[in-house]
């Protein structure tokens, strides 16, 4: 089983698009709230040199945002 984070904002639209995907495909996932947390705003950036969110992980590995994770589910990626 692929271990997945989304660092999400409590406003955000596309944060919730990618968590009902992953809810939607029955594929467990840990959120962390950056809504007020700059430190961990800044770390993401750090990391992925995105500001925006979501900002998904999987195996400890930045794939992006909502459609990043879209084109994995439409490769199939998940049923690897």
């Amino acid at each position: 089983m692929k271990k997945i984070v989304v660092y999400s904002t409590t406003y955000c639209g596309y944060c919730r698009s990618a968590k009902h995907l992953l809810e939607e495909l029955e594929l467990p996932y840990t959120e962390i709230d950056v809504t007020n947390d700059d430190q961990k705003r800044q770390w993401l950036y750090d990391v992925t040199g995105h500001r925006t969110v979501p900002q998904i992980f999987i195996d400890e590995r930045p794939i992006g945002g909502y459609t990043e994770l879209h084109e994995l589910v439409k490769s199939g990626y998940f049923k690897k």
